[in-house]
């Protein structure tokens, strides 16, 4: 192997290799790309893990909101619907019917919101596809 020894205007010493490196360097130089790829794939992960917790984060802030607005909507219009039901039959009665539609509403908003959760992924997806595909090459480097 020749070597050559060049030292640049800042004064560090490079080396240059004109032949092959020794098995050490070669096992050296493995062993930092396989821990920078590690290091960059865990980075992903995080990045991605993030986004999903944020987008779950903002949908349930609006959730939130929604929830409130909705609730003093439907007192109001429930007293209003009871007063309405109470002209035409027994305050017991009316009540009893508006609590009906409020248990078939519940249903509905619950199996919407269950539908939506589905929807948020908390598994890094890209993340595991980089991972399967750095996996194969390692198997397969020159394939």
């Amino acid at each position: 192997m020749a070597h050559t020894t060049q030292r640049p205007a800042d004064g560090a010493v490079q080396r240059t290799d004109d032949g092959d490196r020794s098995i050490g360097e070669l096992l050296s130089a493995v062993t930092a790309d396989a821990q920078k790829l590690l290091r960059q794939e865990i980075e992903l992960a995080k990045a991605e893990v993030r986004e999903e917790a944020t987008k779950a984060g903002k949908a349930a802030g609006m959730y939130g909101g929604a929830g409130f607005a909705g609730y003093m909507t439907a007192l109001f219009a429930s007293l209003a619907l009871v007063f309405a039901l109470a002209n035409v039959m027994d305050w017991g009665w009316a009540a009893l019917i508006v609590t009906a539609l409020w248990a078939v509403a519940a249903l509905v908003l619950y199996s919407m919101g269950r539908s939506r959760m589905k929807q948020v992924h908390p598994k890094p997806e890209r993340t595991v596809q980089t991972l399967k595909e750095d996996a194969a090459w390692a198997r397969h480097p020159t394939s």
